[in-house]
């Protein structure tokens, strides 16, 4: 068999480590501490984006992150994706690749609070994913889940909402919770800022709310794999878990950063009454207006971060 030289290997061979580890290089950790603010998909995404200099983007498993200043803090600004899975994936991108002090979460939400209305922006206190759970056998008319699990909350016909365990540093065995509560600071800081922050209460077409919004600090909020525009499961959100809001990412991404012992808070605003109005859903109409309102809350907090 004829051989090739030797120098003849090395060089091709050398050409391909080079080209091999040129993506490696590029995905290097930024060592730059930066608070995170994330949104579900681009019409949330583009009311804050407006308030970004001196960025630059890179894309990590196809999800674009973009660097940059807001309101002259250090942030990384990208889209979770729709839903929970989606959200708790990109999240966990972001902290393996960014050195990220905080994650703010920015977006659109249903209502499910018979006392808050479209427009308003709600900053939950703790969020708990409600659509978790098993599907009960239906037991001579009444539903029975399997008896070595428990719920300690009422049915939804056969749906019984069940914690599950997580794991973070420092456990030994899975932590069984439903709730996981937002940053105590950064909910100090939201409710502090609150009153010095105005909201829109027309969209660009003139679409006008009945009320001013407000913003409401504290409470709880929900998020499942499910968009929501049905007033039963509302009423037993809201009865349930005396949920302020749903959504569907919150909880996921505040599964992740209590994992990683990441300070969390999400800001929602009313796009719709998630099946509660009296006509079509209104998330068509007040989507813009419900987006700009959280990213304004938002950049309220971002700006008196220490």
């Amino acid at each position: 068999m004829h051989c090739p030289p030797v120098h003849a290997v090395r060089a091709p061979l050398a050409l391909s480590l080079a080209i091999l580890a040129a993506p490696l290089a590029a995905q290097e950790a930024d060592t730059t501490h930066r608070t995170a603010i994330v949104s579900a998909f681009p019409p949330e995404i583009a009311a804050l984006q407006d308030g970004l200099s001196d960025t630059a983007t890179q894309t990590l498993n196809g999800v674009t992150f973009t660097t940059g200043q807001m309101e002259g803090q250090p942030v990384v600004m990208f889209m979770s994706g729709v839903s929970m899975v989606n959200a708790a994936m990109t999240t966990q991108l972001a902290l393996d690749h960014f050195s990220i002090d905080r994650i703010l979460f920015s977006g659109i939400a249903g209502g499910v609070d018979p006392d808050l209305a479209i427009g308003d922006v709600v900053v939950p206190g703790q969020w708990g994913q409600y659509l978790q759970g098993v599907a009960a056998r239906d037991t001579d008319g009444a539903f029975a889940i399997p008896p070595w699990m428990t719920s300690e909350f009422p049915n939804f016909g056969m749906t019984f909402t069940v914690p599950f365990g997580v794991m973070a540093d420092g456990l030994t065995e899975p932590d069984m919770r439903f709730w996981f509560p937002v940053d105590p600071d950064l909910l100090a800081l939201a409710q502090t800022v609150a009153a010095d922050v105005t909201l829109s209460d027309c969209t660009p077409e003139r679409a006008c709310l009945t009320e001013a919004p407000k913003i409401v600090v504290g409470g709880n909020g929900v998020s499942g794999p499910m968009f929501v525009d049905n007033a039963d499961l509302r009423r037993h959100a809201f009865a349930t878990f005396d949920a302020q809001v749903l959504d569907m990412e919150s909880a996921a991404v505040a599964q992740v950063a209590f994992a990683n012992d990441v300070p969390f808070i999400a800001f929602r605003s009313l796009s719709d009454l998630a099946g509660g109005g009296e006509g079509a859903n209104e998330m068509g109409t007040f989507m813009a207006l419900a987006a700009t309102n959280a990213a304004t809350v938002i950049r309220a907090v971002v700006a008196a971060l220490d």
